[in-house]
């Protein structure tokens, strides 16, 4: 996997260069806005992709969660089955398809809730961890700890790591790590969405920011309760940091749903959207922005590729150093250095 992170590096690279090719000179101006309006370009996939990122910390916080217990792990996994079936079959009931907004189409709705409940359990797959048996205490040992270095040869050690290791420890650490980094990128997209929207806004509307506009203050909302979990995470050392962490999480993914949908429920600044919400948009520009958004996905799945590893290379050195000083501590007692003064009894 190490010699595929240059060549996605370089390919990521040249998509972002073609998609700034694309919306800077290919793209048609608008004959309302003119050429200002091509920070949506920017504005929109930066957007989308930390929707996204958000959504994913969601999930990977649910688990880490549920998987505190196997049976609360079980009970999740059959509710979100529960959700995603019944939200498949009601998106076709005519009650329901006539409350849908105007633009938005059954099929849609129904393939969303697939992708959701596919997506749970690929994430509880790859990073939920596994149950191996009698074996689990061993192999977490030998991959956490390293305690049997020096009796286990390093192939085999490497085997060991790379069968078992590659579905997620055993104790949600992975889905931990996962939720880290998807909040930490999202937050970088979500603060682009912020800047480039008053830049946007001002020569359009003639105002930097509408302090009553329910988009962008439930934005501005999203954004401070991430940075606040993020705060939580650098600067908390209790031992249930992880676990407040998590619930925040799954409360400030609640309001993504209220930004994406505020402009078909709520009087707003922002227009209605010209992508399934019943308006229109040029084929030639439509076609600019998914290209952008590509790039932008690219590059935050490049960036999240990066720092999770960074991440768990983080942990297991802080997991050896404390592994050694305990080891040191016993050896310490062990060789009867105890470290009390010579007058105590």
């Amino acid at each position: 996997m190490k010699q595929a992170f240059p060549i996605l590096a370089v390919l990521t690279a040249f998509f972002l260069v073609y998609a700034f090719y694309q919306a800077l000179w290919v793209a048609p101006t608008d004959a309302l806005q003119g050429d200002v309006y091509r920070i949506i370009y920017y504005h929109v996939p930066s957007a989308w992709t930390a929707f996204l990122l958000f959504f994913i910390n969601f999930i990977a916080s649910v688990q880490y969660l549920a998987n505190a217990k196997p049976s609360t792990a079980r009970a999740a996994r059959w509710i979100v089955i529960a959700i995603g079936t019944v939200g498949f079959f009601a998106s076709f009931v005519p009650q329901v398809r006539q409350q849908l907004p105007t633009g938005m189409y059954p099929s849609s709705v129904a393939t969303t809730f697939l992708i959701i409940t596919g997506l749970y359990f690929v994430i509880g797959k790859y990073f939920g961890g596994q149950d191996l048996g009698g074996f689990s205490a061993f192999i977490l040992a030998v991959n956490t700890s390293g305690a049997m270095s020096p009796f286990m040869p390093r192939v085999m050690r490497r085997f060991f790591t790379k069968v078992f290791g590659a579905y997620g420890a055993a104790d949600g650490q992975d889905l931990d790590v996962l939720a880290v980094t998807t909040a930490e990128v999202g937050v970088v997209f979500c603060t682009i969405v912020l800047v480039t929207g008053p830049i946007w806004a001002r020569p359009v509307w003639g105002i930097w920011w509408a302090p009553g506009d329910i988009r962008l203050t439930s934005t501005l909302v999203l954004w401070l309760i991430y940075v606040s979990y993020l705060v939580l995470r650098r600067f908390s050392d209790s031992a249930q940091t992880q676990k407040l962490a998590a619930v925040l999480a799954v409360f400030g993914a609640l309001d993504v749903p209220l930004v994406y949908f505020s402009i078909w429920f709520f009087r707003t600044q922002h227009p209605q959207p010209v992508i399934g919400g019943g308006g229109s948009m040029d084929p030639r520009m439509l076609h600019v922005l998914l290209i952008s958004w590509m790039a932008f996905l690219s590059f935050a799945f490049l960036v999240c590729w990066s720092r999770y590893r960074l991440e768990k290379l983080r942990r297991e050195v802080e997991e050896a150093e404390a592994l050694e000083s305990l080891m040191e501590t016993s050896a310490t007692f062990s060789a009867g250095k105890v470290p009390f003064s010579q007058g105590s009894k």
